[in-house]
């Protein structure tokens, strides 16, 4: 579907429940909320499904907008949802029952609903929903917030290469409503725990460099973790962390989970396809930044992910 055909099939419907991804970060929280409250202020009802399982920085944009308990929505709509493996627990039963249409910037998209706004050109999710909300009437500041913490905490306020002009323009847009963004960017860009400088800390101790420092790797085991005193909470954007040293092209983090499976963060910026790489071991995402999931320990995990890089790298 287009943004037109989109935002005119929404416009059509009613009783909406809306799915975020696991693990969700600001963009598929803050399409969701953005997307709730503007079919809200078409007067639709509009929920977010319960489950979201968000941290502390992205809770607030969802007050209020959660579905009640025994809710039966007539239509189910995604965003931010590239694949099947990314539904939480409680949004896995809708994507059993069909998810109505899916709104998503992934070039991995797997086409799971019967209809899907596909756009893999936009750095955030929110540059789509933008334009829907903006095609059906009913972006005001109240829906500019949670659109802004979309697209910002994609592109990592506008410093990553995903980065264009129409980021920049739709940023702008929603400055015009009269949002304050300063007070946003100081909550998820300039302030950090003090749980989350010792991460930063150990992990520069015990990261690996290959290639020259081409390379980096960080494995972050549980244990690393609770040296630290962090939780999940403190981990916002850990992925792009080793991106910031001088040298590194291609940068690896590698997550310890409870279940003993390793949560694989890919960030490249001289030209390495991360999405190649980590479709190798069953994952997905974006040119510059992709991600999966593996079994095993840190070690093995480690290993993998290394010799899928030089896979693609030798590949061309």
């Amino acid at each position: 579907m287009t943004v037109t055909e989109a935002a005119a099939w929404l416009k059509g419907r009613d009783r909406y429940l809306i799915l975020t991804h696991k693990r969700p970060d600001g963009d598929t929280v803050g399409c969701a909320a953005a997307l709730c409250r503007g079919l809200r202020g078409l007067g639709k009802t509009a929920h977010i499904c319960p489950g979201v399982g968000a941290t502390h920085l992205f809770t607030p944009y969802l007050e209020g907008l959660l579905a009640p308990e025994g809710y039966a929505p007539d239509t189910v709509v995604s965003v931010d949802i590239a694949a099947r493996s990314l539904f939480t627990d409680a949004g896995r039963p809708w994507l059993e029952r069909g998810i109505d249409l899916a709104i998503d910037h992934h070039p991995s998209q797997e086409f799971f609903a019967a209809e899907t706004c596909l756009d893999a050109s936009r750095a955030a999710c929110g540059e789509i929903v933008y334009h829907i909300l903006k095609e059906l009437g009913c972006i005001d500041r109240e829906t500019a917030l949670p659109l802004y913490v979309a697209v910002s905490t994609d592109c990592g306020c506008f410093q990553y290469g995903n980065t264009t002009a129409h980021t920049h323009r739709v940023a702008a847009a929603l400055m015009d409503t009269g949002l304050d963004v300063f007070p946003l960017n100081k909550r998820h860009f300039r302030t950090k725990s003090w749980a989350r400088l010792q991460v930063e800390r150990l992990i520069v101790e015990r990261m690996h460099r290959y290639e020259g420092g081409r390379i980096a790797a960080a494995p972050v085991s549980l244990s690393l973790m609770e040296e630290a005193g962090a939780t999940e909470e403190d981990m916002e954007d850990i992925a792009a962390f080793l991106g910031q040293i001088e040298g590194v092209e291609t940068s690896v983090t590698l997550r310890e989970l409870e279940d003993g499976a390793c949560k694989i963060s890919l960030r490249t910026s001289g030209g390495l396809s991360a999405t190649k790489v980590c479709a190798l071991l069953g994952g997905g995402g974006h040119a510059a930044a992709a991600g999966c999931t593996v079994p095993g320990p840190l070690e093995e995990a480690e290993t993998a992910i290394l010799a899928a890089i030089m896979q693609v790298e030798s590949d061309g």
